[in-house]
């Protein structure tokens, strides 16, 4: 097994150095654990537990399941594609080389900066939307307990958010093997446990774990308070502002959306991964499977267990979930359930952490950022880019001030979306022109497939992004506009002002360190 391992570890070694670079990780992922880690950004309880803000009144029931299960086919396209580039390229650059090598040879190192900038700001953002709902989650669980004498504002949130930025920059920080591990224990918490109350069901081998627990506490404990079935699938209620009923219904697609980013990390990680060139896509592949189908199981159990949407949307509770769950199972068990929700985001902001800053350091490795000799600095101790890990913690602080408007999450979550799925978009949609006799296909391929799988994700990407432009109400003012549009265009003038005024001389895209001219030799069939 040892002489099998190591034979994968020198195959990967020798494929990163055709794409051009040399290895600089340990390779101490396994398929098992790359899935772990997919699968942690994507956490689906907390994901869904944190937005039902958003969902509840874009629609209410209608909104909470159908908002969820129509966009889960689109993210299928995207993750099929993005999972083909990935096995073809396992590099950490990621979406960045791909766009680069998929792109006509004058405008390469032009479509890199776009998907890198992209890239990074939908990153960052997504850290920053992670731990400010983590911090919801403490103060939401500090309300509860204390029976509502403490509510705690935006100014102790912000705190909250910079210590747990401050703890993940310390984990991110770790050793390759120790963030392996984590990820393990992640899906030991997920997949094993089970709020202490349902202690007469057996989630002890239940393989969803907390998410289980949750739905069995919602559809068994809601009990005559259970809404019909007619009412969970078909009962629509308009509380966004907008007078148009299928524009309010189409803005809860901002929740899963939110949750479906991040599961480009198994890329962004390939070159900490023993055979990356299979493990990559397929983490890429039965995450988004796994968090569509859990994701909508979980959006049922809610939505039978929500006996009045107005309620629950007025509760004076951070996040309305606890509310529904307070109603449900009670403050003891709604605690129970809420603390393993804590665990499972506060993991879920470590694993994007490690992500992000994989993506930093892969774009200063070729001299895109400003300060890049210092954030593609790898540390001797721990061999991982503890510089990068900080500045995208210092990053995502700064980001974390929308903390102090009321449409905070939306913003957040809305920069993290158009962010990251542009990134997503632009190699897949290079793929489809100039790059479609480029690809040098690896173990997982579309085949003659690529065309109509990748031009349905990029149809619904465009679509996507102009939708999440929007606020959620028409009458929008200083405290409740979308602050994601803000975010997007203050990164897309200072990346193009910067391209225009300098980098356009000097950036050439993905730049190779390796010296071997017989390495190179296949990189070349990719120009």
């Amino acid at each position: 097994m040892a002489e099998e391992k190591e034979g994968t570890i020198v195959a990967d070694d020798v494929r990163l150095a055709e794409l051009g670079y040399k290895s600089e990780f340990r390779r101490e992922f396994s398929m098992i654990e790359t899935i772990a880690f997919s699968f942690s950004i994507m956490a689906v309880i907390p994901g869904i537990a944190s937005t039902l803000s958003i969902s509840l009144p874009a629609g209410g029931h209608v909104g909470l399941v159908w908002g969820w299960f129509i966009p889960c086919w689109f993210v299928m396209c995207v993750a099929a594609s993005m999972a083909e580039l990935a096995s073809s390229m396992p590099t950490s650059a990621g979406l960045y080389y791909f766009s680069a090598k998929m792109a006509p040879p004058q405008y390469s190192a032009l479509a890199g900066w776009i998907t890198g900038w992209a890239n990074i700001t939908g990153q960052v953002t997504l850290v920053c939307s992670i731990d400010y709902t983590l911090s919801q989650m403490i103060t939401t669980g500090i309300a509860v307990g204390t029976d509502g004498a403490v509510n705690l504002g935006a100014g102790p949130t912000y705190g909250i958010l910079l210590s747990m930025l401050f703890m993940h920059g310390c984990i991110c920080s770790a050793a390759t093997k120790v963030l392996a591990r984590l990820n393990l224990f992640y899906a030991f918490v997920t997949c094993k446990s089970g709020p202490p109350f349902l202690s007469a069901v057996d989630t002890d081998i239940s393989p969803v774990g907390v998410t289980a627990g949750a739905i069995i506490a919602l559809l068994v404990c809601s009990g005559e308070n259970r809404v019909s079935t007619k009412t969970a699938f078909t009962m629509y209620e308009n509380h966004t502002g907008w007078e148009n009923e299928g524009w309010a219904f189409l803005l809860a697609f901002t929740v899963p959306m939110w949750t479906f980013t991040g599961y480009d990390s198994a890329a962004h990680i390939s070159e900490e991964i023993s055979g990356a060139a299979r493990a990559a896509p397929v983490a890429i592949l039965v995450s988004v499977a796994s968090v569509g189908s859990l994701g909508w199981i979980l959006c049922i159990a809610v939505s039978f267990a929500v006996a009045s949407v107005p309620t629950i949307i007025n509760s004076e509770l951070s996040l309305p979930m606890g509310q529904v769950l307070l109603d449900v199972v009670g403050k003891q068990g709604m605690l129970a359930i809420w603390c393993l929700i804590i665990s499972v985001q506060f993991l879920c902001g470590a694993a994007q952490g490690v992500d992000a800053s994989r993506v930093i350091f892969a774009f200063a490795r070729d001299n895109a950022l400003p300060g890049s000799r210092w954030w593609k600095k790898v540390n001797p101790h721990t061999q991982t880019p503890v510089n990068a890990v900080w500045l995208v913690m210092f990053l995502a602080a700064i980001c974390g001030l929308l903390g102090f408007s009321s449409t905070a999450l939306t913003s957040l979550a809305g920069a993290s979306v158009i962010g990251m799925y542009t990134s997503y978009a632009t190699p897949i949609f290079l793929r489809m022109t100039s790059g479609r006799d480029k690809l040098i296909p690896g173990p997982f391929s579309l085949g003659r497939w690529y065309l109509p799988i990748g031009s349905i994700a990029c149809a619904w990407v465009t679509f996507i992004v102009v939708l999440l432009c929007f606020p959620m109400t028409n009458a929008a003012n200083s405290q409740n506009m979308n602050y994601a549009v803000v975010i997007i265009m203050a990164v897309f003038v200072f990346a193009a002002a910067w391209w225009v005024i300098s980098a356009r001389t000097w950036f050439v895209g993905p730049l190779p360190n390796v010296e071997d001219e017989g390495s190179l030799a296949s990189t070349e069939k990719l120009e």
